[in-house]
């Protein structure tokens, strides 16, 4: 038996790389994945790998009648929706709060804080419909700490802690758990952004800085996170509500 079976579940950010190892993890534990995304390209990607047991829905996660469509439709397909994990996210530009451009940090504010927002209004009355489920929302180790440079990204992923705590409050007399993974620097495209951001032509430089924050002396990768979600989502972890869970290879002690 797996962890998930014949539960729905419901990932935005999908096409991105925790979102779509979430989800193959996810329906190789039964769950029926719904995966949620703006872009086609990768979201197609996406539900290849996952296979027979996902269905695919086109939506941006800043506009009120997507997500609303969204979740109606996931309800619609499969009769329900067990699991949201709130996913999207962007990381913006590395620089100074002076100069930081007012647009790009709407944007993150709109994809990471305004986006989980109406995830959490929308969704969370369909988890209610069954009884209740399992909320998991992506912040980051920047969450819990500033980084100089990363004003937009840091705030948004803070924001979206003080979200998770009040729909835990919210949702526990329905059922619903809510808490939020918080990853270190994982590898992939979004490190590289933000390492060349740091050290423009040097980006290298700024990836040995970061390993020596990190007592495990290296970067997690989408698996880990895929993993500690699989544990929320799942009833493993049946009397967890309102955490915050760091998966950061020490970071955070440091």
């Amino acid at each position: 038996m797996g962890k998930l079976d014949e539960r729905v579940a419901m990932i935005t950010g999908a096409g991105g790389m925790i979102g779509s190892r979430a989800a193959e993890l996810f329906a190789s534990e039964g769950a029926i994945v719904v995966l949620v995304d703006r872009d086609e390209a990768p979201l197609a990607v996406a539900a290849r790998r996952v296979g027979s047991r996902s269905s695919v829905v086109t939506a941006d996660v800043t506009r009120p009648d997507d997500v609303a469509r969204a979740v109606a439709e996931a309800a619609s397909r499969h009769g329900g929706i067990d699991v949201l994990v709130l996913n999207a996210g962007v990381e913006g530009v590395v620089r100074p709060i002076p100069e930081y451009p007012l647009d790009v940090f709407d944007h993150v504010m709109a994809v990471n804080v305004r986006g989980v927002f109406l995830g959490l209004q929308h969704g969370m009355p369909a988890l209610q419909a069954r009884g209740g489920g399992s909320i998991v929302i992506t912040s980051s180790i920047a969450g819990l700490h500033g980084f100089a440079g990363g004003s937009a990204y840091a705030t948004s992923k803070h924001a979206v802690v003080g979200l998770m705590r009040c729909a835990a409050l919210e949702g526990a007399a329905h059922g619903i758990r809510v808490n939020t993974v918080n990853p270190a620097p994982l590898e992939g495209r979004m490190m590289r952004s933000l390492e060349n951001g740091m050290a423009p032509g040097h980006g290298d430089r700024a990836r040995e800085l970061m390993l020596q924050a990190i007592p495990a002396r290296r970067y997690g990768d989408a698996d880990d996170v895929a993993r500690l979600m699989l544990f929320l989502a799942s009833d493993d972890s049946r009397y967890c509500t309102g955490g915050v869970y760091s998966v950061d290879g020490g970071m955070s002690a440091a």
